[in-house]
């Protein structure tokens, strides 16, 4: 019992010791911070929106384009609009870019992603879906607008290539195939039925791809941090914006389209030939998928002059850019890049919409935690 006392004493003399040795004032951290941590890069705020919230951007010299969707929730601006003056201006015209009355198919309904071709036309994808309806008929299509002119040059109704559930993400127009080029879409889908889509813009000959496929499925494992929330992904309780084939860029010769699924950090690409071949089955270009590895969480892909590609990278509020040799850079991080979104790049500047997605009501048991404005930046790029 006296050994069991001494043994007690000294255990509770040493507990003494090492309390009072913690207790003391701890040398202040000098060196040893993770360099990584806080804004990085060249940031430019090039345009402030207070509302509604953009998605879809384009650049072309000194002009701005910005789409305002409404499959999240309506509202009574322009949903294609040139950003003049810091307002936004219905491109190309009021009738076509901010009417709600007359057919679908003769106006924007929700227009999503937007992008260029190669001779510096706008191509729009338009899902049709405002918030709590169907999509009408007519309301998903493809179109293209000249930008000197504001004409509508090309005009595809997607019909047979659409699903009730089906949310045309983003879209990229190659001009290597077919008299008038062939369009590449991502369907998100609301209801679990994502694919690629791909139309003849000459004939509006139009179908599904790779739905029901791993390369464009959500990674049912996927988690991320968000806000400072640690989330898995879940369809049946949803957190965040989460889903299948949504990013999407070409190879700067048109050669390779890329794409990602939302909930995913996994990079694919097929070759653009065999994938605009309407002979090929949807099973034999799956068997042609090339898993590229990790991209980060991306939500926008774009491709630069000399063929590099940019991603978003939501849980680390930045954005990467992958080099031909596969190889990553981080481009900016910035505590405001919540959620971004479209993303736009030529020879000056890689461009992304800020949207605050991941703020929605839905995700917040009806709360809107969205903070106004919705910021729009810009990031200096040059040759390599």
């Amino acid at each position: 019992m006296r050994g069991f006392r001494s043994f007690t004493l000294a255990a509770a003399l040493g507990v003494a010791a090492s309390a009072g040795a913690w207790a003391a004032t701890p040398p202040a951290i000098t060196n040893n911070q993770d360099p990584g941590f806080g804004a990085q890069g060249t940031v430019e705020i090039m345009a402030s929106v207070p509302t509604p919230c953009p998605s879809g951007i384009v650049v072309l010299g000194d002009r701005l384009f910005l789409t305002f969707p409404k499959h999240d929730g309506d509202h009574p601006g322009p949903v294609l609009a040139e950003w003049k003056n810091g307002q936004p201006v219905a491109f190309p015209s009021e009738n076509f870019a901010a009417s709600i009355s007359g057919p679908p198919e003769d106006r924007l309904v929700s227009p999503h992603g937007m992008t260029t071709d190669t001779r510096g036309t706008i191509w729009v994808i338009d899902d049709g879906k405002v918030q709590g309806h169907p999509i009408p008929p007519g309301g998903a299509k493809i179109v293209g607008i000249d930008p000197a002119t504001g004409k509508v040059v090309s005009k595809v109704i997607l019909k047979d290539a659409l699903r009730p559930g089906s949310h045309m993400n983003d879209l990229r127009i190659d001009l290597t195939h077919g008299p008038r080029g062939t369009a590449f879409v991502t369907d998100s889908s609301f209801d679990g039925h994502p694919a690629l889509v791909v139309v003849d813009l000459a004939t509006g000959r139009q179908r599904r791809v790779l739905e029901g496929t791993v390369s464009v499925l959500a990674d049912p494992g996927y988690q991320t941090v968000l806000d400072g929330r640690v989330l898995r992904f879940d369809p049946k309780n949803p957190t965040f914006p989460g889903g299948g084939a949504d990013g999407i860029t070409l190879s700067q010769d048109s050669a390779r389209l890329f794409y990602s699924p939302l909930a995913s950090r996994r990079l694919y690409s097929l070759p653009t030939a065999q994938l605009a071949d309407f002979s090929l089955s949807s099973a034999t270009l799956a068997s042609m998928v090339t898993d590229e590895g990790e991209k980060g969480a991306a939500d926008g892909l774009a491709t630069d002059a000399w063929g590099r590609i940019y991603t978003t990278a939501a849980d680390h509020d930045a954005v990467f850019r992958r080099n031909t040799d596969g190889s990553f850079d981080l481009m900016a991080s910035d505590p405001r890049f919540v959620w971004p979104d479209g993303i736009f790049a030529d020879n000056r500047y890689v461009y992304v919409v800020l949207g605050q997605w991941t703020r929605l009501p839905r995700f917040h048991d009806g709360h809107d935690l969205r903070k106004p404005p919705f910021l729009i930046a810009r990031i200096p790029i040059h040759a390599p």
